[in-house]
């Protein structure tokens, strides 16, 4: 039987590549927003009051979802396990990126929107999970070695001068954070936790790499442990 895994994301390079390399291994459930996916085929629902759902057979199940707001992050979980009965890999690696100086104008207009999707998003959808499925199925969840990888940053890790990270590089070190109490928390329901903080890929890591690191968690026994894939 194949795992199933969530993916948030799933429409930025990232998540391209691996629906991309994964799709034939994998029920990939592909979490994106304002982006169209980037595969041929897909089931396509969308959870949004002002459109119908529609479904397009295929081999990805898609669902467009505004991971800002608590109610779509909810309606999605519901979604993806109506459709496909459980999820046994959660990779978080949608991400919000509008960098400017702090004192700039422009600096805190979106700073909700940014805390929002890259830090409470993976927190929100995680809890979800294990409200709604994974908390009743401890020594399934430890059978089939289900867990979640969080995609966080180098910048989460020091600050990059002059560039205007500063609430993008303060999500992405909270995550970092979040990812061990989760890994601490989760740990008696059987979900194991882990993160990547990678610097900028494909230009300074491959986006391969990535790939590889998220792979290798989700076939590992490891919990609550930080990959970080920095300059070679």
């Amino acid at each position: 039987m194949k795992r199933t895994c969530l993916l948030t994301g799933a429409s930025g390079a990232l998540g391209s590549a691996f629906i991309e390399r994964y799709a034939a291994d994998l029920q990939i459930i592909a979490v994106h927003h304002e982006r169209e996916l980037n595969c041929a085929t897909q089931y396509q629902t969308i959870i949004d009051p002002l459109q119908p759902a529609r479904v397009v057979s295929s081999r990805t199940y898609a669902i467009r979802a505004d991971l800002s707001s608590e109610d779509s992050i909810a309606e999605m979980c519901s979604e993806a396990l109506e459709a496909f009965g459980g999820i046994d890999l959660l990779i978080n690696a949608a991400v919000h990126r509008r960098y400017a100086h702090l004192l700039s104008d422009s600096a805190l207009s979106d700073a909700e929107r940014a805390l929002a999707v890259n830090l409470l998003a993976p927190i929100r959808i995680a809890v979800q999970l294990a409200n709604e499925y994974w908390d009743s199925r401890v020594d399934e969840n430890l059978r089939r070695n289900r867990n979640i990888v969080n995609l966080s940053s180098t910048a989460g890790l020091y600050v990059c001068a002059d560039l205007g990270q500063a609430m993008y590089g303060s999500a992405k070190a909270a995550l970092i954070h979040a990812t061990y109490h989760l890994a601490s928390e989760f740990w008696n329901i059987g979900i194991r936790v882990n993160a990547i903080a990678p610097n900028t890929f494909p230009s300074i890591v491959s986006t391969e790499s990535v790939l590889d690191q998220i792979m290798a968690f989700h076939g590992s026994e490891e919990t609550g442990q930080l990959a970080v894939l920095d300059r070679a």
